[in-house]
């Protein structure tokens, strides 16, 4: 991937490029746009937040994969990439302090973790999640990964209703361990569910499985971000086929 944007995509009057984040600036206002969704929207316990800023020492071995609006110049949606090698210098995956990912090693192919996924809220729309998808499938094509993988959020503000019930919907279709077992950390409180409770999957966890990914075991809390997070693995030959022709190589 070169520093030229990667993807181009017009929606209405905006004109949204993808890239690769490759200074200290750009890296500043994808850690800024984290902070207002995750810390201002959600409430998440941030690093950083003094200075406006969500950083953890992942930051540091992550590449950060950014969607710009050129009309503007700001940074509307991002997502953070840490590989096998990468992980390796940085004492693991972030997933790892989560789960026990029992069978991670046994993996044949490189993996491609994805996490601190964002879009501002003005920008919450198909374009948008579209033109990060394309950036992370060029990643994809031109290094050969063969597993996508990383948490997806249910927020808890409701105490853990739709959690609960998003898990009973995501375990009838969508549970595999065939080929990694992600054990929760700090499982999910129990608790009971409304007869009457409909479960409403989050906009990026809808995403992942429309592609074709598998959640890996039961979700973890994450107290500090008042969300139960979601393991998924994406293998890229399972990709479904009408999103299969973005994430493999022509």
């Amino acid at each position: 991937m070169t520093d030229a944007a990667l993807a181009i995509e017009e929606s209405g009057n905006r004109c949204l490029t993808v890239e690769l984040a490759t200074d200290p600036t750009s890296l500043r206002a994808a850690q800024a746009l984290r902070y207002r969704v995750f810390g201002e929207e959600c409430g998440a316990n941030l690093h950083g937040a003094e200075q406006g800023l969500d950083q953890d020492h992942y930051d540091l071995h992550c590449e950060h994969l950014i969607v710009r609006d050129q009309r503007t110049g700001e940074v509307v949606a991002t997502t953070r990439i840490l590989d096998s090698e990468r992980a390796r210098s940085a004492g693991g995956f972030y997933s790892e302090s989560e789960f026990q990912l029992v069978g991670l090693t046994d993996l044949r192919g490189d993996v491609m973790e994805i996490g601190r996924t964002c879009v501002h809220a003005d920008y919450r729309n198909g374009a948008t999640i579209s033109v990060l998808w394309s950036g992370l499938a060029q990643l994809m094509n031109e290094r050969h990964y063969s597993y996508l993988m990383g948490c997806a959020s249910i927020e808890m503000q409701d105490g853990g209703i739709q959690a609960h019930a998003i898990m009973q919907r995501l375990r009838s279709r969508y549970l595999c361990r065939e080929f990694l077992n992600a054990i929760p950390r700090l499982p999910l409180p129990e608790r009971s569910l409304p007869d009457n409770v409909t479960a409403q999957l989050p906009p990026l966890l809808k995403a992942y499985m429309r592609l074709g990914a598998k959640i890996c075991g039961e979700p973890c809390w994450d107290p500090e971000f008042n969300c139960a997070d979601v393991f998924i693995l994406l293998r890229r030959e399972q990709l479904c086929p009408r999103y299969a022709r973005h994430f493999k190589a022509s």
